[in-house]
């Protein structure tokens, strides 16, 4: 203890660690700014690739634009987030060794624990492997919208662990690649909406069928609709005979994640025309069987209708 109060002792703590100070100071900063430096490089060209492969694909004049910036988003977040992950590794590894702490048995000890941890965490390596397949396959990237596991919405965020995906109510959902059971894209590439439309048993079916086309071919002729339907619209027939109408099946097929707002307005085209040319859109009706009491019902009706018949009139 009386060394510790000694002026000898803080005389050499001091000298000690001035010497340390100077010879190793400088490196620490430098290896600091060297990290800075490392993480907006990392950003800046992750950027600049993003850049360059959209504009590759404007330059090819890409049908698929869209699907190409939202694979290109999707894998350039994978990219700066391993990206981050090494360089934070590497600085914390250098910086240790500048303190005098022997990486050695860090690193050594790290694969211990990993191995243990790959055994404990099974369920995490698996999620992890999924989502690299996912990401490989392309199965669905960052702006989709898709159901995964029987819930719909459009993707938000696509991890190796993880995807999150936010409804239409705005709920957001995050399911664990391993434990996602069905995947449906439902805007990869192009996107179609199915129309069952039904009409009174009394129309001309070939009319109705003209009338879709017309009010199709008249959508697809919009300057606001005509970048947004592909083809013209499909209309394949009767498609069933209902309760109540005749059931004719028809197509449109859109951009991605056009289908909704195409769908919407020539549903509301079709009402108008429809009306115009006086096509009847019925009602659920039901028809009721009396089976054989029917006939005392209408001999009672028949005898009332005689009764007025025969009645003295003033």
């Amino acid at each position: 203890m009386q060394e510790i109060f000694s002026s000898d002792f803080w005389s050499k703590a001091i000298t000690t660690l001035a010497d340390w100070a100077i010879n190793n100071v400088p490196s620490i900063i430098i290896i600091i700014i060297l990290f800075l430096v490392s993480l907006r490089l990392l950003s800046f060209m992750v950027k600049k690739m993003h850049a360059l492969i959209l504009r590759r694909a404007a330059r090819a004049a890409d049908q698929n634009a869209l699907e190409t910036e939202k694979r290109t988003n999707t894998l350039m977040g994978i990219v700066r987030g391993a990206g981050k992950i090494i360089i934070w590794i590497i600085f914390l590894m250098i910086l240790l060794r500048k303190f005098g702490v022997d990486i050695g048995p860090i690193l050594a000890s790290a694969g211990i624990v990993g191995l243990a941890v790959g055994f404990g965490a099974q369920e995490l390596v698996r999620d992890f492997i999924s989502g690299f397949f996912i990401l490989l396959e392309d199965q669905i990237r960052i702006g989709d919208v898709a159901i995964i596991n029987g819930s719909g919405g459009v993707v938000e965020k696509i991890e190796l662990r993880t995807i999150t995906l936010r409804d239409f109510s705005g709920v957001v959902h995050i399911f664990q690649n391993g434990k996602i059971n069905s995947l449906s894209n439902m805007t990869k590439e192009w996107s179609a909406m199915v129309f069952d439309i039904g009409v009174a048993y009394k129309e001309d079916v070939d009319q109705v069928m003209n009338i879709m086309k017309e009010v199709g071919a008249n959508m697809q002729q919009d300057d606001e609709f005509k970048d947004k339907i592909l083809e013209p619209i499909e209309v394949v027939g009767l498609d069933q005979f209902g309760d109540s109408a005749l059931v004719i099946k028809a197509r449109l097929k859109t951009q991605p994640i056009q289908q909704w707002a195409v769908g919407r307005e020539y549903r509301r085209r079709l009402k108008i025309a429809f009306d115009k040319a006086n096509i009847e859109i019925p009602f659920p009706h039901t028809t009721i069987y009396w089976g054989e009491e029917i006939n005392p019902l209408q001999l009672q009706v028949n005898q009332d209708e005689k009764l007025l018949s025969e009645a003295p009139k003033n």
